[in-house]
């Protein structure tokens, strides 16, 4: 069978900024995933959307989406709607902005697993075990340090404050990964006749969202 892998080579680490420009909604079609038009929105798949002032199907109001399975003028959002209210009018889809991490060199992590719940009782004639919640994990990267790049400066502005906020990992094939996290730690490594770089280590909180 032939191959389908592909290079990392291109692959590129945004965090979350302000808010963008508000897109206006113009019909929602209940399910799952729900399906959300907002004509020429612009957005790209693993963008994060805040929704507000949604007429009739009101439960979206005031929560946050990755878009995933964009087109022109839709797009689709991780939630089920399926036998909720009908959209009636109006309604505002208000993206993050993001910002590049400069000199980004390796991808590593995501590798979160499930708590090990001990369910072994006096009747068990061997241990058991069954899977609890999902820990996301962590993510980590390398970068050459870089004192004057927007993304770096807010990894480390974040790593100060323990803010909570959202990335986006975009591959060269298009797909993304996007998660909600704190900088854990952004320790420096340099020595002679070495580029001054530095190993940035997320933690996950919540799921991942992969467009």
């Amino acid at each position: 069978m032939t191959s389908t892998a592909f290079s990392a080579q291109g692959s590129s680490f945004a965090v979350a900024g302000s808010a963008g420009s508000a897109k206006s909604i113009s019909g929602i079609a209940l399910g799952n995933p729900t399906i959300i038009t907002a004509t020429a929105h612009g957005f790209s798949n693993g963008d994060v959307v805040a929704l507000s002032a949604i007429g009739g199907t009101t439960v979206l109001n005031g929560q946050t989406f990755v878009v995933r399975n964009k087109t022109a003028n839709t797009f689709a959002i991780d939630y089920d709607t399926t036998g909720g209210s009908a959209y009636t009018s109006g309604g505002t889809a208000t993206p993050n902005t993001w910002t590049n991490v400069g000199n980004f060199k390796t991808i590593k992590g995501f590798d979160g697993k499930p708590a090990k719940l001990d369910a072994t009782n006096l009747a068990s004639t061997a241990k058991e075990y069954r899977a609890g919640l999902i820990d996301p994990g962590s993510f980590s990267f390398d970068v050459d340090i870089d004192n004057s790049d927007a993304g770096q400066l807010a990894l480390q502005a974040y790593r100060v404050s323990a803010a909570i906020v959202n990335y986006k990992l975009t591959l060269p094939n298009g797909h993304t990964a996007t998660f909600a996290g704190y900088v854990e730690s952004f320790p420096w490594d340099g020595g002679v006749d070495k580029l001054l770089s530095a190993t940035v280590n997320i933690v996950i909180t919540g799921p991942v969202t992969f467009a």
